[in-house]
């Protein structure tokens, strides 16, 4: 059976939008306090109001958690707010597809510092209070669920950054694992196929046009979709650490 997460404090990034926006409202639903992480304030003053008008708990961070400073500041002031941490969910994200002659080296970058160098920084900071958690708190574990992605497991053409990216996700979110283990703190990777959100958006036009193409008879995944995979692996047990989740669409065979 499911366990409740009430009493319990939850961490999200990337929580203005998509993958994010819906675990965050997810975790809040399943009765922990949500810390919620990203740069757009506004979207974020909306969906704490949204989960505080359901009856949650909801704190506002507002950072850039490509930078190192920042994402321990983000911990911090969450530990401060809410007085531990016990779950965190990397889900902060870009993916700026294309050919790569022509695609700007700042791109590239963006997508090493967005998807994998904060991810790190994030979870580098939690670890502390992740372990305290495990052994203090009443479920006896945490949790770390980092959003991966289909392209974190199968390359494919203009995708070779991203990929490279989402393969690091999946293999630090692999090591961790083994690491902390035996410490309770359990480590889970999800790797989506196609989702129906604004990632899409961010790429280079003949990509986005390339991937409407590609995925014009598919029915994507909402967030929701996503979101409720994520409450599946925090909500079990101590005793069951579910390590890779892929969820695609039906209709998706990439």
């Amino acid at each position: 059976m499911p366990e409740s997460l009430d009493g319990t404090i939850a961490l999200v990034t990337g929580a203005s939008s998509g993958i994010g926006r819906a675990a965050a409202k997810r975790m809040a639903g399943e009765g922990a306090a949500v810390s919620i992480v990203a740069r757009r304030r506004d979207r974020l003053e909306a969906l704490a109001a949204e989960i505080r008008s359901a009856g949650g708990r909801a704190c506002i961070v507002e950072a850039d958690v490509t930078a190192a400073r920042a994402a321990a500041e983000v911990v911090e002031k969450t530990v401060a707010e809410f007085g531990r941490l016990d779950t965190v969910v990397n889900a902060a994200g870009t993916m700026l597809n294309g050919d790569s002659v022509s695609s700007p080296l700042q791109e590239w970058d963006r997508m090493v510092d967005l998807n994998l160098k904060a991810l790190m920084y994030v979870t580098k900071a939690a670890l502390p209070h992740l372990l305290d958690g495990a052994q203090t708190g009443g479920r006896k574990v945490t949790d770390v669920v980092n959003i991966g992605s289909i392209a974190g497991r199968v390359p494919n053409a203009r995708v070779a950054i991203y990929n490279a990216t989402k393969f690091g996700v999946t293999a630090a979110t692999e090591a961790w694992r083994q690491e902390f283990a035996n410490r309770n703190v359990r480590f889970s990777v999800i790797a989506p196929g196609a989702v129906d959100t604004e990632l899409f958006g961010h790429q280079q036009q003949t990509t986005q046009e390339h991937y409407t193409k590609l995925f014009s008879a598919v029915e994507k995944l909402h967030a929701d979709d996503i979101a409720g995979a994520i409450a599946y692996i925090v909500t079990n047990p101590r005793r069951i650490a579910v390590n890779e989740l892929v969820i695609r669409p039906t209709d998706q065979t990439l």
